[in-house]
C-alpha cells in the first residue's frame, strides 16, 4: 500500500466523525428507550452522558440503580440520582447512596437520619466511607440508644464502635456491659472511665472485676479500687501485693467508705515497699 494511499482523506475522516456521532446518538436514545432487561447492559457504558440519559428511561427501577451505583466511576450521576427524587423512593438506594465513597457530603448528610440503626452501623464498618460519615453515623446511633429494645442494645454492644460502646456503658444495663466487656473495640481508657464515673454501679464493677480479659490490668483494678460502689470482696482480693505508694494513695482517697479504707489499712503491712 502507497503511503498516499494510507492517508486518510478529507472525506473519509468527515464520514468516520459522522459515523462516530450516530454510534454516540444511538446509544444515548438506548439509553432512554431500552427496555428493563436491556437497560442493564446499558448502564455499564463508560460515558456518563449515556448513564445521566438513562436515569430519564421510565422503566428504570431501583434494581438497575443498585446496580449502577456498585461502579465508582460516576461523577455528576450520583447528583443526578438524588435530584430525581422519584429515584431515592426506595430505601435501598437511599443506604446505597450514603455509603458511596462519591456521594457529595451535603447529600449523603441528608439521607443519613433516614436510615435504620443496624444500617448505620454498617456505615461505621464499610471500608471507604468518609471520616465524616463515619462520625455522623455514630452520633445518630448513640442518640437513638436510650429509645432501642434491649436485643437492639445487645447487638450493638457486640458489634459497634468505640463511641457507641461508650454510650452503652453509661447506661449501665447490666447484661449490655458484660456484652461490651468482650468487643474488641472497647478501650482500656473508655472503661477507666466508666469506672470513675457515677454510672459504675457496685453490680456492674463487680462484672468488670470478674471478667477475664479485664481483671488483671493494673489501671482498671485501681479504677475498681477507687470507687466508693466497690464491693468490699475486690478489696480482699486485689490489695496484696499493691506497691506502697498506690496503698497510700487509696488512703488519701475522699472517695473511699470508711469499711473499705479499714481494708486498706489492713493490708499496708503486706503492700510492696
Amino acid at each position: 500500500m502507497s503511503q498516499e494511499s494510507s492517508i486518510k482523506t478529507p472525506t473519509t475522516a468527515n464520514r468516520e466523525k459522522v459515523r462516530g456521532s450516530l454510534n454516540q446518538a444511538d446509544e444515548l436514545l438506548e439509553a432512554l428507550t431500552a427496555d428493563r432487561d436491556r437497560l442493564f447492559a446499558v448502564i455499564r457504558n463508560p460515558r456518563e452522558e449515556v448513564l445521566l440519559a438513562a436515569l430519564r428511561n421510565p422503566v428504570l427501577d431501583d434494581q438497575h440503580l443498585l446496580m449502577l451505583l456498585k461502579r465508582r466511576d460516576l461523577g455528576s450521576v450520583i447528583t443526578a440520582i438524588y435530584a430525581a427524587k422519584r429515584h431515592i423512593d426506595a430505601y435501598s438506594v437511599k443506604f446505597a447512596l450514603v455509603a458511596h465513597p462519591a456521594t457529595p457530603p451535603h447529600i449523603a448528610q441528608t439521607l443519613l437520619p433516614l436510615l435504620y440503626i443496624f444500617d448505620l452501623l454498617k456505615l461505621c464498618h464499610i471500608p471507604g466511607v468518609s471520616a465524616d460519615i463515619h462520625l455522623a453515623a455514630e452520633r445518630k446511633i448513640v442518640q437513638m440508644i436510650p429509645t432501642q429494645p434491649l436485643g437492639n442494645k445487645l447487638a450493638l454492644a457486640r458489634r459497634g464502635t468505640s463511641a457507641i460502646l461508650d454510650a452503652l456503658l453509661r447506661e449501665g444495663v447490666h447484661n449490655v456491659l458484660e456484652t461490651c466487656l468482650d468487643n474488641p473495640h472497647l478501650k482500656e481508657g473508655s472503661l477507666h472511665q466508666f469506672l470513675a464515673s457515677s454510672h459504675a454501679t457496685a453490680e456492674s464493677v463487680s462484672l468488670v472485676a470478674r471478667n477475664s480479659r479485664w481483671k488483671s490490668r493494673p489501671n482498671i483494678r485501681l479504677a475498681i479500687l477507687k470507687n466508693p460502689r466497690t464491693p468490699l470482696i475486690w478489696f480482699t482480693i486485689f490489695l496484696p501485693g499493691l506497691p506502697a505508694a498506690t496503698v497510700r494513695d487509696l488512703l488519701a482517697s475522699p472517695r473511699l467508705t470508711f469499711a473499705q479504707k479499714e481494708l486498706v489499712r489492713q493490708a499496708r503491712p503486706h503492700s510492696h515497699r
